[in-house]
């Protein structure tokens, strides 16, 4: 339970529904800015007002996944108004505060380290980022399959990354009888791909590497899926990039060779927002919670 704790969600998409909902059944008091669309969907929740004392108040602020842009606005799909988060505004919540995002570009570190508050960038934690390769891996597996014309078993698939997605997706496109060979770097992911039984592509020497292959997946988020790696893949290869935008696949090249290539971030907010939002909720519960014990150790 989350009772007598203060909590502002600032902006976001579908994920915060259900985050505001959850942060309401554990009995916060929870603070919304951003969501001036929903037709007062929420009616236990209280409209954030920048200028008064509930900014005194605040335990933890919950920003949209994508966190901020580089000049400190946030965004959000349920307000056509940019808001903005400043060091000012910020310099006025409790000591303790706790910031959120999913991840967090220069700006938002740098506001953070001004105003000395604790940002948590929520999709560098091991445990948000396992559970949410669950449905990374079924939005991956519904985009295959809406794109190709050709089934998942007895293909061949690249993955590129053994990460905590690489690793999520290698073990499922496997199972469903594809032929799976997955790019690495380190000797350490080499033997975990030995140990899954599938093949090793060292993605030290991508430019010398077969990378032929009917389905195409990149986890990395810089320049790994170059003209060198496109030009040998079959007119019928699909490219999926999750990686973070811009991805790492040269999509220019792509379209060029007439290769079907799609960058889809985000998958858990797009294919499953309620279990996104679920995940989120239970991990910064947890997080608030834990603050709160060691403040009063």
């Amino acid at each position: 339970m989350l009772t007598g704790y203060h909590v502002a969600v600032i902006g976001g998409d579908a994920r915060q529904i259900e985050l505001i909902r959850r942060l309401n059944e554990w009995d916060a008091t929870v603070y919304l800015a951003g969501f001036d669309q929903l037709n007062e969907s929420f009616r236990e929740a209280i409209d954030l007002d920048f200028d008064s004392e509930q900014v005194e108040k605040l335990d933890a602020i919950i920003l949209p996944v994508p966190g901020t842009d580089s000049d400190g606005k946030i965004e959000g799909i349920f307000s056509n108004q940019l808001i903005h988060l400043s060091e000012e505004w910020l310099k006025r919540t409790p000591d303790h505060c706790q910031v959120f995002s999913g991840i967090a570009n220069d700006h938002l570190k740098d506001l953070a380290a001004k105003t000395n508050r604790t940002l948590i960038p929520l999709m560098d934690r091991d445990d948000v980022a396992i559970y949410n390769s669950i449905p990374t891996v079924e939005g991956t597996l519904m985009l295959i399959i809406q794109h190709t014309d050709f089934t998942i078993h007895g293909s061949k698939v690249i993955v590129l990354g053994l990460g905590r997605v690489g690793m999520s997706l290698a073990r499922t496109f496997d199972h469903l009888g594809a032929k799976v060979s997955v790019g690495v770097r380190s000797s350490k992911a080499a033997a975990r791909v030995y140990e899954m039984g599938l093949d090793t592509i060292d993605m030290n020497d991508i430019e010398n590497a077969d990378m032929s292959c009917d389905i195409l997946l990149n986890t990395v988020p810089h320049l790994v899926v170059d003209a060198s790696v496109i030009k040998q893949l079959p007119s019928h290869a699909m490219i999926l990039d999750l990686a973070s935008k811009p991805g790492g696949t040269d999509f220019r090249y792509a379209d060029k060779r007439g290769i079907k290539a799609l960058l889809a971030p985000g998958l858990p907010g797009i294919v499953a927002p309620k279990t996104a939002g679920r995940i989120i909720a239970d991990v910064v519960s947890r997080i608030v919670q834990e603050g709160s014990r060691k403040e009063n150790e």
